[in-house]
């Protein structure tokens, strides 16, 4: 795939990932749409291969730390917030043990 599908891939995705970790609140759906196109306008111009390269591993790094690392948290009380998970955010819940053993 040459560079410029890529990046138009990338673009795609990031605004995908945007619209589902922010849904239903508008002011962050927004204030993440000109970021993302501020970011690709920003570096529209850029010509070195190895530089359009990195640009596109730090843009997925970005899409995969909203997509694994982001929660909606919605403000019901002056000091209280209620957490809103997506459903591929919740994992199996592993058992945590405070004072581990070793193998034998």
């Amino acid at each position: 795939m040459g560079q410029a599908a890529k990046v138009l891939q990338l673009f795609r995705t990031l605004h995908r990932t945007r619209q589902q970790v922010f849904k239903n609140d508008a002011r962050a759906l927004e204030a993440a749409r000109i970021k993302i196109n501020e970011e690709f306008k920003c570096n529209k111009s850029e010509t070195s291969p190895k530089k359009i390269e990195e640009l596109i591993k730090i843009g997925s790094d970005v899409e995969l730390i909203l997509r694994t690392s982001v929660i909606q948290g919605i403000h019901t009380d002056h000091n209280t917030l209620k957490l809103v998970p997506r459903k591929d955010l919740l994992i199996e819940n592993v058992p945590y043990c405070d004072t581990p053993t070793q193998k034998q």
